[in-house]
């Protein structure tokens, strides 16, 4: 059983397979090199390439917390990496997100596919920040978070051949609503869709139609595409 509030579990449902697209867009711009960081110039750079970063927080491995960049006394929430994520505060207090809100998040709890609980909370404010992603690095203990809001960095395109893996993977991580997971998905791509029982019928940019199923209890069973030639 998830140790995060529904709310929490709700909002990493919808956004989950959005943010794994969006990381699997990143990994083809950013190469997974030797890495430098300077967070005072919102700067990473890796491979040669650099984007610009803000910080979303920290794990620590051995407490398994999640400490958020203005709840950390090095950073605060006037460092100029720290500013623009204040947004995702600002977002857990009106939708009454309490793992947004609070300073330091006990995650000792989590046993799951992640590698921690800390990566699920990441991903859930990359998602609600938007933009390019989020990127993971590691230092001696734990793992610093950083959010790429880079306009050179490409944003994810729709297209239908992944949507079942992406699907599936996302409801690993956040398995409460498969529906909420993939009628997110295609509202993110602004793809026409219509649910019934059991069944979600989507209209393809381009012409054609895609059909995803569910079993009675809910569960992401198959997607049928079919594509129209232009």
């Amino acid at each position: 059983m998830s140790g995060f509030s529904p709310a929490f579990d709700r909002l990493g449902a919808a956004l989950g397979a959005v943010v794994l697209q969006q990381q699997e867009t990143l990994a083809e711009f950013l190469p997974r090199e030797d890495w430098s960081a300077d967070l005072a110039e919102r700067t990473y750079t890796s491979g040669g390439v650099t984007v610009r970063v803000s910080l979303l927080g920290s794990y620590a491995g051995r407490e398994k917390t999640w400490l958020w960049g203005w709840a950390n006394p090095q950073f605060g929430p006037e460092h100029p990496a720290v500013l623009p994520t204040l947004a995702v505060r600002e977002m857990g207090e009106r939708l009454g997100v309490p793992e947004l809100t609070t300073p330091e998040v006990d995650l000792s709890w989590y046993e799951g596919p992640a590698a921690h609980g800390g990566e699920l909370v990441a991903m859930t404010a990359a998602g609600l920040l938007g933009g390019g992603g989020y990127i993971g690095a590691g230092y001696d203990g734990g793992s610093a978070y950083l959010h790429v809001d880079d306009p050179a960095v490409p944003l994810a395109h729709w297209d239908p051949i992944p949507v079942p893996r992406l699907i599936i993977n996302a409801v690993a991580l956040f398995a409460g609503d498969p529906h909420l997971t993939l009628a997110r998905f295609l509202s993110h791509h602004r793809v026409p869709y219509r649910q019934s029982a059991g069944v979600t019928e989507a209209r393809m940019p381009g012409g054609g139609t895609a059909r995803a199923m569910f079993d009675d209890e809910g569960r992401f069973i198959n997607w049928e595409a079919s594509l129209t030639a232009v």
